[in-house]
Order: structure tokens, then C-alpha cells, then sequence
């Protein structure tokens, strides 16, 4: 048996790395823009900053969705690793089907990143809903 808190650390660590790079990506695309504050009108500057804070707007409530079921002791350590993976997964093809993405057409990696996220992001809000409610029903 795994120890208690095993598996959302594994993803927040790998979640935290991730940022790291579309941080980075950031970070390269102002120096080579001579960008400091917004987008200076270059179309892959605008794509990296909607990436990196895209990243920032799920994964903290994610991870701490994820976290308070494994706190739960209501959800097998499978579950909860097909979970992570998928979220982590989720925020890589999204990133990339972001970057890729020509002019407004649609990406199937965005549309793929995005179920990857919004489908653990719905499993995980109902499955504590569920763990609460048995508490107190």
C-alpha cells in the first residue's frame, strides 16, 4: 500500500515543472519580442501568456479537488493516477494544440487538452460531492 498523500504530489510536482516551461516559453518570447508588459501585438507572444495562464486558472483548483479525494480515502490509487495523468496530459495538448493553432482554426489538440481537463475537473468536484454528501446523509 502506497503511503497517504502519494499520488496528487507526484502530479503537482509534475504540474509545477510544466509551468516552469510554459513560464520559460514566456519569458524567451518578451526577450525576443522586446516585449516587458502584454503581448506587443506578436500573435505567439499572445498564445504563450493565454497558455501559461490558462495553466494557472485550472490547476491550482484541480490539484486541490484531487487532493481532498485522496484525503478521502474514497478513491482507489488507480482512479486517482488515471486522474492526474489525464489532467497532466490535458494541459500538454492543450498547450501545444494552442501553439500550433493557425490563425481561428480549430485545434484538436486544444479540443482534446480541454476534455482532458474539464472531464477529471467534473469526475473529481462530483466524486467528493458524493464523499461529503455520504458524510452527512
Amino acid at each position: 500500500m502506497l503511503p497517504p498523500f502519494a499520488v496528487t504530489p507526484l502530479y503537482a510536482a509534475l504540474c509545477g515543472l510544466l509551468l516552469i516551461v510554459l513560464s520559460f516559453r514566456v519569458i524567451f518570447l518578451r526577450g525576443r519580442h522586446n516585449v516587458k508588459i502584454g503581448d506587443g501585438g506578436h500573435d505567439d507572444l499572445a498564445r504563450a501568456i493565454r497558455v501559461q495562464g490558462n495553466f494557472v486558472e485550472y490547476i491550482p483548483l484541480l490539484l486541490l479537488l484531487m487532493f481532498m479525494l485522496e484525503l478521502s480515502r474514497q478513491a482507489p490509487v488507480w482512479a486517482l493516477h488515471l486522474l492526474g495523468a489525464l489532467i497532466f496530459l490535458g494541459r500538454i495538448l492543450h498547450a501545444v494544440g494552442v501553439t500550433t493553432q493557425h490563425g481561428n482554426a480549430r485545434s484538436l489538440l486544444r479540443i482534446f487538452g480541454i476534455c482532458c481537463t474539464f472531464v477529471p475537473l467534473l469526475v473529481i468536484s462530483v466524486w467528493l460531492l458524493l464523499v461529503v454528501l455520504q458524510r452527512y446523509v
